[in-house]
């Protein structure tokens, strides 16, 4: 039986075919992720995998539907699988924002699911890294969480030459619309005919202009002029100060297409052009009062870096590190009468937060030896008894072959030691 499409299998490294996912990727992603948001003071949340479906049509509309993993459960009750964070987010601040000072700077990793099309970098189901500062209309959270996206992606080795941070403005968008057309109501199509500009060709956007009285010479000029509004101006003389300047540039392309952004917006791309967005966020100042139905009303920001993309550029980039799963020692039972005392050492070793495996039924000395090859183990242990009948510890070194026996209190050091 196989998985679903759109979903993953994630194994332990070496993967058994080169596209499979790596568990042990996706941990050093979330470990990388979560370093960072903590060095920055974010503090972690999460939220559950199924939530009212009216979470979602809220905000987006009911055209959101057919995007989603839905369902009408025993209860009688509609509801979906998340296909993002930041909605559920919304829900938790908008329940208990009194309990908590100002502004809240929280992280989470989900799992995330949409009901789409398959295609290059884009799943049914994803890991996400999702960072948001709320409470706080200062431009400085705008550019803390940018700076955040960009130390995330430098925490895995890549670096100013790998990728950008195009930044751009909703409200700047929301300004030109304004000045060039009659029909204000019609604002989201228009974001959604620009969102697109760079994946559909000319003859399918300029109709669609052209409908709201635009055209596509007037969107490409205002792009192409690419004059940074106050808060632009102001989020990258920060990031400026900080040194992370050339990681950041001005362009209209962005625009983010869900609806509920309201200020700047950024995402973040390889220089290359090979991949999808790597990461993608904004302000988006009235979610809260509208998923609190206007009792709370909270200015918030955020971002979502997904793993697909992410992956596929560490991958083309060669910064995929290696892991062999290496042990610090497995230890060898050659005498069964010796097995519970050696438990004992292994339990021992193990509380001493050393790695440790051992056979767990009676095998030859050879075979047990072939194990702890194939392991990767940097020792062997092996409990004998001295001529006195106490019992020590034999390490040997398998790259070295060199051996010495030890106390069973002083084997935890020799380990860590050698």
């Amino acid at each position: 039986m196989d998985r679903l499409p759109g979903f993953r299998d994630f194994y332990p490294e070496p993967l058994p075919t080169p596209e499979g996912w790596s568990a042990d990727l996706r941990r050093h992603l979330f470990t990388r992720w979560r370093a960072v948001a903590e060095r920055y003071g974010f503090r972690e949340y999460d939220g559950p995998p199924l939530e009212p479906l009216e979470l979602y049509t809220a905000k987006s509309g009911a055209e959101i539907v057919g995007q989603l993993y839905n369902f009408t459960d025993k209860g009688g009750r509609e509801v979906a699988l998340r296909p993002e964070m930041t909605p559920t987010l919304a829900r938790l601040a908008a329940a208990h924002e009194r309990h908590y000072k100002k502004p809240l700077k929280w992280f989470a990793m989900p799992q995330l699911f949409r009901y789409e099309r398959q295609q290059k970098g884009r799943l049914r189901e994803h890991f996400q890294f999702n960072a948001d500062i709320l409470g706080e209309p200062d431009r400085a959270a705008d550019a803390e969480l940018i700076a955040l996206l960009i130390d995330s992606l430098r925490a895995l080795g890549l670096s100013a030459e790998d990728f950008v941070v195009r930044l751009s403005s909703r409200q700047a968008w929301q300004d030109f619309f304004a000045r060039h057309t009659t029909r204000p109501d019609q604002a989201y199509e228009f974001y959604q005919i620009v969102d697109k500009l760079e994946r559909e060709p000319a003859e399918v956007s300029a109709p669609k202009l052209e409908a709201l009285g635009l055209t596509l010479e007037q969107v490409r000029h205002f792009i192409a002029a690419g004059e940074p509004t106050d808060e632009l101006r102001a989020i990258l003389a920060n990031l400026e100060a900080r040194g992370l300047g050339d990681f950041v540039r001005i362009d209209y392309n962005v625009i983010r297409g869900l609806a509920y952004y309201t200020g700047p917006v950024y995402e973040a791309f390889d220089r290359k052009g090979q991949f999808r967005a790597i990461a993608g966020g904004g302000r988006y100042d009235h979610l809260v009062r509208l998923v609190s139905g206007g009792k709370v009303d909270l200015p918030a920001l955020g971002f979502g870096m997904g793993d697909v993309v992410l992956a596929e550029l560490l991958k083309a980039r060669q910064l995929v590190p290696r892991w062999e799963g290496r042990l610090d020692a497995f230890c060898l039972v050659e005498d069964e009468s010796l097995r519970p005392a050696t438990l004992r050492f292994i339990q021992q070793l193990r509380n001493a937060g050393l790695t440790v495996d051992y056979s767990l039924t009676p095998a030859k000395s050879d075979r047990q030896f072939k194990r702890a090859l194939e392991l990767a183990a940097s020792h062997t242990a092996r409990l004998e008894r001295s001529t006195d009948g106490e019992l020590r510890a034999r390490l040997k070194h398998l790259a070295t072959r060199e051996e010495r026996t030890v106390s069973l209190t002083d084997a935890p050091a020799a380990l860590r030691q050698a």
